[in-house]
């Protein structure tokens, strides 16, 4: 049995047909690509205030002492100070004041074992600079004779710094640490300890770019 079909029904299939017959074109979006990448973000007044002070710090013993006293006391009240023994060679040294010393007039162990990390971090930090924050992972401290005098702290590391620093990526560097007894009127210094520390570097961007992805 045959259906009428209208003029305009025959006329709408035509279209459908052409319609469907041209080749289907889909358009893609470029991604908006980020201006910086994370953690390499322009630095904002904080990260400039923060990377200031870092430089100050290591600048000579006066401006380290001024930023001990904020937020570093102990270092501040043992007077702890850097010292160059040769071209490129330092040692830190601990003055025989009474805050270092114990009841029977020797320096304390523990003023010998807490300032073995800070002469170990303030070298690692000097060498690395204010771009990346030395965190002590494991100290190791071994006694051998008690201390009657100022004591000297000679830092050798294991590990190739600005070899690791060129990766630019975190780091563990290990310091062999040989405390001494600085030796009155020309006498020799005397060892008096052993300390092996472990320091884990970080560069500061690598931080804020992880800050930036928990956020």
């Amino acid at each position: 049995m045959d259906v009428p079909v209208s003029v305009e029904h025959v006329q709408d299939m035509h279209d459908t047909v052409e319609l469907s017959s041209k080749p289907i074109v889909r358009t893609t979006e470029s991604p908006i690509t980020p201006r910086y990448r994370i953690g390499e973000e322009p630095k904002n007044l904080y990260d400039r205030i923060e990377a200031f002070i870092s430089r100050l710090s290591v600048r000579d013993n006066f401006w380290h002492s001024i930023c001990s006293l904020i937020w570093l006391p102990l270092a501040f009240f043992s007077g702890i100070k850097m010292k160059e023994i040769e071209a490129k060679t330092f040692a830190a040294v601990l003055p025989f004041r009474r805050f270092n010393r114990n009841w029977y007039r020797a320096m304390a162990g523990g003023a010998l074992l807490a300032n073995s990390e800070i002469a170990g971090g303030m070298y690692v930090f000097g060498v690395c600079g204010g771009d990346y924050t030395v965190v002590c992972k494991h100290l190791d401290y071994k006694f051998l004779r008690p201390c009657m005098g100022p004591a000297v702290y000679r830092m050798t590391p294991r590990e190739n710094i600005p070899a690791l620093m060129q990766t630019g990526s975190e780091f563990n560097i290990t310091l062999d640490l040989e405390v001494q007894q600085q030796g009155f009127r020309g006498e020799h210094n005397r060892r008096v300890g052993q300390c092996v520390a472990t320091f884990h570097v970080t560069p500061k961007i690598q931080q804020k770019a992880r800050l930036a992805r928990r956020r």
